[in-house]
Order: C-alpha cells, then structure tokens, then sequence
C-alpha cells in the first residue's frame, strides 16, 4: 500500500517538476555563484581599492602557537548576499520572461462561448434587475 501511494506520488508530474527544478535551480546557483566570485566582485574590489571581500574579518583573538585565530568573518557574509541578491535577481527575471511568454500563449483569440449555467445566471440576474 505505501509503495503504491509512494510511486503515484513520484510519477506524478508535480514531483518530477520539481525535482527537475530542484537540480536545475543548483545547477543555475553554481552558475551564477562563478558569475559573482570570478567575475563582478573582482571589479567591485577595484572600485573600493583592490580589497577582497572574503578577506574581511574582524579579529577577537590573535593566533597564537598551538591556538586558532578567533575571528568574525564579516566578508564572506557580505559576499554571501551579494551572491543572494544576484541570484534572486536572475530567477526573478528568468520567471518574469517566462510569465510574459505565457501571457502571449495564453491570449485567446476568440471570446469563449458561456456556459449553459452562464447562460442560465444571466437570464435570472436580468430578471431579478426588472423587478
């Protein structure tokens, strides 16, 4: 019984939506995650003088021998959402595109023909509107 349930969930097209999704969204992330460290932050770097954002830290304790340096590594937080923000931005665009091909898909080209019920609720809103 579970495993009949289990396989009409996973044939189902949602799940493998999004499964799909899924592992195309990590592809794309990988993507735009190169994009962001080996392309725009170095650039970003020259503009606020050659400083590398992962670099940034804030140092608690100093290392010392046999002792780990403490630090807060605000960087590489700042490199996190720079890399979210672009991110987001692309999906959003990428979702945006496709919105706008389906609205053009979408448009029918003739009005649809009403309901028998339609139809029905017409006559009796129209009745109802001379009384």
């Amino acid at each position: 019984m579970f495993f009949k349930e289990f396989k009409e969930f996973a044939v189902k097209g949602n799940a493998i939506d999004l499964a799909v999704g899924v592992i195309i969204g990590g592809a794309f992330g990988k993507i735009v995650s190169s994009i962001v460290n080996d392309i725009i932050m170095p650039f970003i770097g020259i503009f606020i003088g050659g400083i590398n954002f992962s670099s940034l830290k804030f140092v608690i304790k100093p290392a010392a021998p046999g002792v780990t340096e403490l630090s807060i590594n605000y960087g590489n937080f700042i490199q996190s959402v720079v890399d979210f923000t672009i991110i987001a931005l692309c999906i959003f665009l990428f979702v945006k595109m496709i919105n706008k091909m389906r609205k053009k898909d979408d448009i029918p080209t003739t009005p649809p023909v009403p309901t028998k019920e339609e139809i029905l609720l017409t006559e009796i809103r129209d009745i109802l509107s001379k009384k």
